[in-house]
């Protein structure tokens, strides 16, 4: 059984669907141990505290600097002897120290078919009003790991989800969170806890039950 820590910074719906899908057993390998957020008045902190798992602040301000905040999230990951990092709405920079630590152990969710509206400057409602200027038809979201480029990491996952002629930015984060994200987070996280995926290059591979039994 793998523990998996969730970072967060505001209302934690994706981390929402991952409890769920634990709670539906749609995650056997693995278990919500913690949930970190960037922020005391974060709403994933009361989700975390209603399903029973525990709840830790660590807010980047509280350091001088980027290796101090690094260290302290090192300290906490340990502490929770975390297997999987999951960046579910994690508004906070990572340092090259954690990333390396974790080299494909985190993971995170962006609201776009990467490469399309994706690295600095592309986050929240941003991404959907990106995508609503430039006139594309199909957005969606994607599941990577995360390494040293921002939204450069190997994808695991992604799902499409087509705009319409009268959407929103508001509108269209809502319906690509409901049609795309809550169903490939944890789809991407189970599979990771289950040894179905290898990464080779920037590649994600993903591994089938004979596979594993032969590796093994």
């Amino acid at each position: 059984m793998l523990n998996i820590v969730v970072l967060v910074s505001g209302g934690g719906t994706n981390l929402q669907a991952l409890i769920d899908a634990e709670r539906r057993g749609e995650i056997p390998g693995g278990r919500l141990s913690c949930v970190i957020s960037s922020r005391a008045d974060a709403y994933a902190l009361t989700r975390a505290e209603q399903a029973g798992i525990a709840g830790e602040v660590l807010r980047r301000g509280d350091f001088e600097n980027q290796p101090a905040y690094d260290h302290a999230l090192l300290v906490l990951l340990e502490r929770y002897e975390a297997d999987l990092v999951v960046l579910a709405g994690f508004m906070t920079i990572i340092g090259d120290e954690v990333i390396g630590r974790y080299r494909n152990r985190i993971m995170n969710i962006h609201p776009s078919l990467i490469p399309s509206f994706c690295g600095e400057g592309y986050f929240g409602q941003r991404v959907h009003r990106a995508a609503l200027e430039r006139g594309v038809r199909v957005t969606g979201a994607t599941v990577h790991f995360v390494n040293e480029v921002c939204d450069g990491g190997p994808i695991i996952l992604q799902q499409a989800v087509e705009i319409q002629d009268d959407d929103t930015p508001e509108t269209l984060q809502k319906r690509v969170m409901e049609q795309a994200e809550w169903n490939i987070l944890p789809r991407a996280v189970a599979m990771f806890c289950d040894g179905r995926l290898s990464v080779v290059g920037n590649r994600v591979m993903q591994i089938n039950k004979e596979q594993r039994e032969d590796a093994e």
